[in-house]
């Protein structure tokens, strides 16, 4: 199916971003993907025994047992330069931190993943609260997956201003600030603070700031928008498809929207669906195979649902 919308959207958009909401559970939903057709997975999924009014919640023990087959699939639709962004938190059961995000982890990487790197989200605006053996949770992880070392990465997009700080340290120089200081402690690094002279931008760090979202647009686990962003950003190129199996309120969507890359979105609850297509001007299409198909004017004027995937109709 995505490897019609995929040749579409690469060869006939130029400047308008086309996106596809799929209604409908998410393995069975990923199953119809062509593989290797997907630049950028990016996706918070429902935390273990979480968001039980909205979806069901999945109790910390099986969260690994359900979540496996849904990674199988992604792995084998994202293409081999791409990348999986995993937003999730592990949480406290009996009083202690479950490990069922660790599990995840060695898991996956048992199927091939290679766990590049890990991002931490750092809640700005945490909510306040106090428990006897542990302080407020401020932060989320981010965890990075490639299918193979060399990937799709466009780090100056993602820099970020020096700082005033530059100016005073900057202004006098020392004779060790003119060579490359070595760590003491034999770790390899080193800096040499001449060079950062007449830069304005440097590439951020693994951890960050970002506050989290106060108005949810009535979705129980809204992320911020800057969030995804960044990820698109940083893995993506104009032109590009990003995909989030959990697509909640449509946050992915929307910024891969504003940002000029295609978006496959997948959501098993009809009324975000219904939320996003309305904020996104996307189109009910026909329904198969139990699947409510949205998509936007662009992918609606080239091709229509055909048998069991969409065949190419440039109009």
């Amino acid at each position: 199916m995505l490897n019609e919308i995929e040749k579409y959207m690469t060869k006939e958009l130029k400047t308008l971003p086309s996106t596809i909401l799929l209604n409908a559970d998410c393995l069975k939903a990923l199953k119809i993907l062509s593989a290797e057709s997907v630049d950028l997975i990016v996706t918070s999924p429902p935390y273990a025994d979480q968001r039980r009014n909205t979806y069901g919640g999945i109790h910390p023990d099986c969260y690994v047992e359900w979540f496996l087959p849904i990674t199988n699939e992604l792995k084998r639709v994202l293409k081999p330069t791409g990348s999986f962004v995993l937003n999730i938190k592990e949480r406290v059961v009996k009083g202690q931190r479950h490990t069922y995000v660790i599990e995840l982890i060695i898991e996956m990487r048992k199927r091939g993943w290679l766990w590049t790197e890990e991002y931490i989200w750092h809640k700005k605006n945490c909510y306040p609260g106090k428990w006897p053996n542990r302080f407020r949770d401020a932060w989320e992880r981010c965890l990075h997956f490639t299918k193979q070392k060399n990937f799709h990465m466009y780090q100056d997009e993602v820099m970020v201003p020096m700082g005033t700080w530059r100016h005073s340290r900057l202004k006098s120089l020392s004779d060790t600030d003119h060579i490359r200081d070595e760590s003491k402690v034999g770790s390899g690094f080193g800096k040499k603070i001449e060079n950062w002279i007449g830069r304005e931008m440097a590439y951020p760090t693994n951890v960050l700031h970002f506050a989290t979202e106060c108005a949810n647009k009535g979705h129980s686990a809204t992320f911020p928008n800057s969030l995804p962003e960044w990820f698109i950003r940083l893995f993506t190129k104009e032109g590009d498809t990003v995909l989030d199996p959990f697509s909640g309120s449509g946050t992915t969507l929307r910024l891969a929207q504003r940002t000029n890359r295609n978006s496959v979105g997948i959501e098993i609850l009809v009324d975000y669906c219904e939320k996003t297509a309305k904020e996104l001007a996307l189109k009910k299409s026909k329904q198969k195979k139990g699947m409510l198909i949205y998509e936007s004017a662009e992918s609606i004027g080239s091709f229509t649902i055909h048998t069991s995937k969409y065949r190419s109709r440039v109009s």
